[in-house]
């Protein structure tokens, strides 16, 4: 598919030509789907904890005799019915990661970049101009219209990843950072040509 090439200024500078098998394959949105779900999971903490009936402070003597009170047998004051007691089944610290093949972590990748082409939402850019201000990135973007964009190059140049990290709505990855999660989060993808290239090698 050939698509037009601009520049930072919005002005067109030519086209490019991008891959079919990357940028107009049939979008699966049952992997895009099990590739984000898989992001959300790997990036969870699992920090989340409780103290079960082992390990709340508290006497291990049992409470009152077994038989005669007419009260319920109990053994201890940290079982869960009690108000001090330890909770039962609770979250424990734990990985939520799980696998994903590498061929649907690749499709879904490549139906994430096809379904912004199909969208008319994937933008490829000459280059990513060296600006060192943010309001000058700003200023770039609100000219697009861009109100959540996500751009792609091949390596981001430190000075323009800095001066692009207070810009609302703006991200920037590098090619080995691209991702199902972010480019479906965002409104318009944009990549350079450079990114094209990594792409390709990438997605070889």
């Amino acid at each position: 598919m050939k698509l037009d090439v601009v520049d930072f200024d919005a002005k067109s500078v030519g086209s490019a030509e991008l891959p079919d098998e990357l940028f107009a394959a049939e979008p699966r949105v049952d992997i895009i789907a099990r590739v984000i779900h898989w992001q959300l999971a790997k990036r969870r903490a699992g920090t989340h904890k409780v103290k079960g009936m082992g390990e709340v402070s508290g006497t291990t003597k049992k409470p009152y005799k077994q038989k005669g009170t007419g009260n319920a047998r109990q053994g201890s004051l940290r079982a869960p019915q009690f108000r001090t007691g330890g909770a039962v089944h609770g979250p424990v610290v734990r990985d939520h990661g799980y696998s994903l093949n590498k061929k649907v972590r690749r499709l879904g990748l490549i139906s994430a970049l096809s379904a912004k082409a199909a969208e008319g939402k994937l933008v490829v850019l000459d280059g990513v101009t060296a600006l060192d201000k943010t309001k000058d990135v700003a200023a770039k973007v609100k000219n697009f219209g861009w109100a959540s964009a996500l751009i792609v190059d091949a390596a981001v140049e430190e000075k323009f990843g800095r001066a692009s990290r207070n810009v609302k709505g703006l991200d920037v990855l590098p090619v080995v950072g691209a991702n199902v999660y972010d480019i479906m989060q965002h409104d318009v993808l944009v990549v350079t040509k450079a990114a094209v290239e990594g792409l390709k090698e990438r997605l070889a």
